[in-house]
């Protein structure tokens, strides 16, 4: 990697950045790893406060970081923990609102500038949308920036009452083995299948049942916003085809006993697969991804289909329009006749399908790479910790 910024001349020291994420979030890990990776190779010192579990999935000091172990959790034990973690940083970058909550009582009345990037939104209803709501203001009134991953997430943070909202420049980071974003190990390395992708496929699409029928796969943890109710809506109108779309479900979460039985009661033709570590190898064997979601950033699914050259459709919310732009087909948010007619049509229009395999493979070459995602958080802190000349 080509050095960015002078942040080491000579007779310095190398700037001290602590990264503090709350490891709940597979994109937002997998972020602060990319960073981590490319501050280091760039001469930046880097820590990274998380739970331990998040440096075992995405190996944090296997970038050059140093791990120090921070749990999830707002109580005195954890931000005392990330004070000290925080004492010798020149700037402090905080990635989810949980996590930068805590920074703002880690640093208390430290002038240390604080980054915050906001990578999702939390989705909460009742007294918990009003407390996370405080929380929004808390944080973007006491960041120097902050960064949003969508045009939304920056309007949002403005109108909470951030000083200084952009727009983050965020890359998809390469899957890596030690697991994490849509990791393929699950297949091993050294695989016979890995370099014929048409045995590859088959053998998926045997194993998951959908021989001679069309694969949809969707893929998120099992929880409300994401819309896995619309989902089975839509697919209890096309079980009548002949043959009947399969409609794939990667993940876990609170909603699987409620899904379970509906997919039972009403024999409608999905399955729920828990959580995967080949989620790259079944996108590959689907004819269509599907995304139900009530609210998305940067979905990792979107952007992985379209890299993928696989057929998305997706509600249009958040930052998705602006993510795919015409590479994918649009649906509103709670509308299962508008999402079973378009994969229909889809199923039955290989030149529709065709096409926006095409438009996803130009778009996904429009989207920030690991360096431009670098160089702009790596501008920002300049930003923040130069010396400014005296007026």
């Amino acid at each position: 990697m080509t050095p960015v910024s002078s942040n080491a001349p000579h007779g310095q020291s190398p700037l001290r950045t602590v990264q503090v994420l709350g490891g709940g979030n597979a994109g937002s890990s997998a972020h602060v790893r990319s960073l981590a990776e490319g501050l280091v190779a760039r001469g930046v010192r880097v820590t990274v406060c998380a739970p331990a579990e998040a440096d075992h999935a995405y190996d944090f000091t296997g970038a050059g970081a140093e791990h120090v172990h921070v749990p999830r959790s707002s109580d005195p034990v954890s931000v005392a923990a990330l004070r000290t973690a925080c004492a010798n940083a020149d700037l402090v970058h905080a990635h989810g609102l949980h996590a930068s909550f805590r920074a703002v009582l880690a640093l208390g009345g430290r002038t240390t500038p604080l980054v915050v990037t906001w990578h999702n939104r939390a989705h909460a209803e009742g007294p918990r949308a009003h407390l996370l709501r405080v929380l929004e203001r808390r944080v973007v009134r006491t960041a120097a920036v902050v960064l949003g991953t969508s045009p939304d997430l920056v309007d949002r943070a403005r109108r909470t009452g951030a000083r200084d909202a952009r727009l983050a420049a965020v890359a998809l980071p390469a899957r890596r083995p030690a697991g994490g974003l849509l990791d393929a190990g699950a297949l091993g390395p050294d695989a016979p299948d890995r370099d014929d992708p048409d045995r590859m496929r088959s053998k998926i699409r045997a194993e998951l049942g959908a021989t001679g029928r069309p694969l949809l796969i969707a893929v998120g943890s099992l929880d409300r916003h994401r819309g896995y109710d619309v989902l089975l809506d839509a697919a209890r109108t096309w079980r009548g085809l002949d043959p009947a779309p399969l409609v794939v479900v990667a993940g876990e979460g609170p909603l699987r006993p409620v899904l379970q039985r509906r997919i039972e009661d009403e024999e409608l033709p999905v399955r729920l697969i828990g959580h995967r570590e080949d989620v790259a190898e079944l996108l590959a064997a689907a004819d269509l991804a599907l995304l139900t979601s009530r609210w998305e950033s940067r979905s990792v699914l979107a952007q992985e289909a379209l890299h993928a050259r696989v057929p998305l459709v997706a509600t249009r919310v958040g930052g998705v329009p602006d993510l795919v732009g015409d590479a994918a087909a649009l649906v509103p948010y709670r509308d299962p006749h508008a999402l079973a007619d378009t994969v229909v049509t889809l199923l039955a229009d290989p030149e529709r399908c065709a096409l926006l395999r095409e438009r996803g493979a130009r778009q996904a070459a429009t989207w920030p790479t690991e360096d431009e995602t670098v160089a702009q958080v790596l501008s920002v802190y300049d930003e923040l910790t130069q010396p400014r000349p005296l007026a």
